[in-house]
């Protein structure tokens, strides 16, 4: 695995089976969503729905939509990609146990991040769960005092936390 080279691409519904498998290597039980959630999110945001992959095999996945800023997507819940989105919502991101410290986490967001401010949203947004909020700071995020717990937060076990990030506007030729 270390030395095979990792491809990021759109993720397939062929690839559902394995991204469960990051999942639950990732995840306890109570933040595991069910593959017909997973597959519902895959067919409302397929152009950013991303797998990084060391030949066939599947080794981490980022989940993200459209939105506005200020909406959370609680745990288990459909996305709602918004028709005049604002913001891109990064809702799920994990990398598998045998993929770790090969960096595929920040080359996830980052593309994704980079493609969102190209096509002029000027927010990103997510949910730090599982102590992660160093690595989203590592991003440029910050913990979004300004705004009020909203009830979808609440659906996240432990220290959630709304994190929110400017992205930079993109030049024209």
């Amino acid at each position: 695995m270390q030395s095979e080279a990792i491809q990021i691409r759109p993720m397939g519904e062929d690839q559902l089976a394995a991204v469960l498998a990051v999942q639950a290597a990732c995840y306890p039980p109570a933040m595991q969503e069910p593959a017909a959630v997973v597959l519902a999110r895959l067919r409302a945001a397929p152009a950013t729905t991303l797998v990084a992959c060391a030949g066939d095999a599947v080794c981490a996945y980022l989940f993200a939509y459209p939105s506005l800023l200020g909406r959370v997507t609680a745990l288990d819940a459909p996305f709602m990609p918004a028709a005049r989105p604002d913001t891109l919502y990064l809702h799920d991101l994990a990398v598998a146990p045998r993929a770790l410290g090969r960096g595929l986490a920040r080359r996830l967001a980052q593309q994704l991040l980079d493609a969102a401010a190209g096509e002029g949203l000027r927010h990103a947004a997510l949910v730090s769960v599982q102590d992660t909020r160093r690595f989203w700071e590592g991003l440029g995020f910050e913990a979004d005092a300004g705004r009020a717990p909203c009830a979808a937060l609440a659906t996240y076990p432990g220290d959630a936390l709304y994190m929110t990030r400017r992205l930079a506007a993109s030049s024209t030729a």
